[in-house]
C-alpha cells in the first residue's frame, strides 16, 4: 500500500493541475462573444409549436442537445441515445435557471414513439422544416447528401432576446452528462462565488450554486 499511496500522491498533483486548468478554460469559455439569434425558428414538441425563446420555459439559460435523428430514419442514433440515457434529474439544472431539451430534425410524430420506447421524460422537440440544424452545424452537406453529427449548444436569454453562447460537437461531448458538466459550458457557469468572471454567481438573484442544492423533490420550480 505504501507504494500505491506514493504513486497516488504524485498523480493527485497532476489531477489538481488538470482541475485548475479546467476552471481556467471554463472562465475563458464564458468570455466568448455572445451572438444574438435573430432567426425565428419554429419547433414542434409536446405542447405544439414553439419558438427558441419558448424552449427556455422562462429561465435564463437553455442547453440544447442536438440528437441525431434524420427525417428518413426509423429510430434515433444509438450513440445519442447513450448520451441521453445518462442525463440526470433536470431539477438541479432548473434550480440554476437552466432548461434542457433535445432537438432533432425528424418530424415530431417520429420522435414520440422512439422517446416512449426509451422511457425518457426529458423535453425533446423537432426542428423539421427549419434551418436550425444547418445553422448550428449539426446537419451538414457532404458530397451532395445531408449528414448528421451530434452536438450541444448553449443559449442565454435577456428578456425576449436570445443569444448563442457556445456549441461543441462529437468528441467535445466526451465526459458530459452531469449537471455540473453541462453548467460548465454555459455563460453563467455553475454560479459559484469562486468562478470567473466575478459577479455571475449572483446573476439569478440567488445563493451560489452549491448552496442551492436540494433533494430534487424539494425545489420550488
Amino acid at each position: 500500500m505504501t507504494q500505491w499511496r506514493e504513486a497516488r500522491a504524485e498523480l493527485l498533483v497532476k489531477e489538481k493541475a488538470a482541475t485548475r486548468a479546467r476552471d481556467a478554460l471554463g472562465a475563458e469559455r464564458r468570455g466568448l462573444p455572445m451572438v444574438e439569434v435573430d432567426e425565428e425558428y419554429v419547433f414542434e414538441g409536446g405542447d405544439g409549436k414553439a419558438t427558441l425563446l419558448d424552449l427556455f420555459e422562462e429561465r435564463h439559460q437553455l442547453v440544447v442537445y442536438h440528437f441525431m435523428f434524420a427525417p428518413e430514419w426509423e429510430a434515433g442514433c444509438r450513440s445519442c441515445s447513450g448520451f441521453l440515457d445518462q442525463i440526470g434529474h433536470l431539477a438541479h439544472l432548473k434550480a440554476r435557471g437552466t432548461s434542457f431539451t433535445a432537438v432533432s430534425r425528424a418530424p415530431f410524430p417520429k420522435i414520440l414513439p422512439f422517446k416512449a420506447r426509451m422511457g425518457w421524460t426529458v423535453p425533446w422537440c423537432s426542428s423539421y422544416g427549419s434551418g436550425f440544424n444547418r445553422d448550428f452545424e449539426v446537419t451538414l452537406e457532404y458530397e451532395g447528401e445531408l449528414v448528421e453529427r451530434p452536438g450541444l449548444s448553449c443559449f442565454l436569454r435577456d428578456r425576449d432576446r436570445v443569444f448563442h453562447t457556445y456549441s461543441t460537437y462529437e468528441r467535445g461531448l466526451d465526459g458530459l452528462g452531469s449537471t455540473t458538466s453541462l453548467l460548465d459550458l454555459t455563460a453563467l457557469g455553475r454560479q459559484e462565488a469562486w468562478e470567473e468572471p466575478k459577479g455571475r454567481s449572483s446573476a439569478l438573484g440567488a445563493p451560489a450554486g452549491s448552496e442551492r442544492i436540494r433533494y430534487h423533490d424539494e425545489y420550488d420550480d
